[in-house]
């Protein structure tokens, strides 16, 4: 319970600053406005259509994405000539602002789906390529020779010494990528979508329907949200053997 004290305190001082008229209903609707806005749009089934499409959305890009990033990773941290080819491009590439790209995605992609799966999955791709690459590299060194003395093949090295030494960085790195995955999707989905939580909450300011822009930051921050649990209740299954992660669970 502790951990939702200052969330519950701070929307009981933003109901009572809007039931007051300290805080304009027009800049920031109340709470329980916007829970009426959610139940609205909930009754009429449209925010779980909406929210579907995103999450859809956000899952393909990370798949897309993610698995590119992990590939590299693995393949730049295990050969020092790949990381020389590659490793340089993808930097210049990663320093690239989202935004900047936005209108060469238009002309390659067109507005359609594959514009919108393009920026979530580069968004994801850096995240879960540095720390693949960084886990990687990582790895007791003393561990790889121990393994090569005991004569195991070079696939079994991998599997069973180097990724699972690799393992906690690799999902350090998911875990950002999801933050990554739906701030970017915030920017594809304001591309001509029709459907999306980017599209709900971008026609209903054409509306100035402020509660609904609102619930849909909200929808944003709680799919983030479940997505981080996720993500660190997969961490802790995978990692148990780890005595790090073994104190944390303790």
């Amino acid at each position: 319970m502790a951990p939702w004290a200052l969330p519950i305190f701070l929307l009981a001082i933003w109901e009572a600053g809007c039931r007051t008229g300290l805080i304009p209903a027009r800049v920031l609707p109340a709470p329980s406005d916007v829970a009426v806005a959610f139940w609205a749009t909930a009754k009429t089934g449209a925010l779980f259509h909406h929210a579907a499409i995103s999450t859809e959305r956000a899952l393909t890009g990370l798949l897309i994405g993610g698995s590119i990033g992990f590939f590299l990773g693995v393949l730049n941290g295990l050969s020092k000539t790949a990381e020389t080819l590659l490793d340089s491009l993808l930097q210049m590439i990663r320093n690239v602002p989202h935004l900047a790209i936005i209108p060469l995605v238009i002309l390659w992609f067109g507005i359609d789906e594959a514009a919108k799966l393009f920026l979530v999955a580069i968004g994801v791709f850096f995240p879960i390529y540095l720390n693949t690459f960084h886990g990687i590299r990582t790895v007791d060194k003393g561990l790889i020779e121990m393994a090569r003395v005991y004569g195991l093949s070079q696939f079994a090295l991998f599997r069973r010494v180097i990724l699972p030494g690799a393992l906690p960085s690799v999902l350090v790195g998911l875990r950002y990528a999801l933050g990554i995955m739906w701030l970017t999707l915030i920017v594809a989905e304001t591309i001509a979508s029709s459907e999306g939580i980017g599209y709900m909450t971008m026609n209903a300011r054409e509306f100035l329907q402020t509660d609904v822009v609102l619930l849909g930051i909200i929808i944003y921050a709680v799919l983030g949200k479940v997505a981080d649990a996720l993500t660190r209740a997969l961490e802790q299954r995978a990692l148990a053997w780890h005595p790090s992660y073994q104190k944390v669970i303790a």
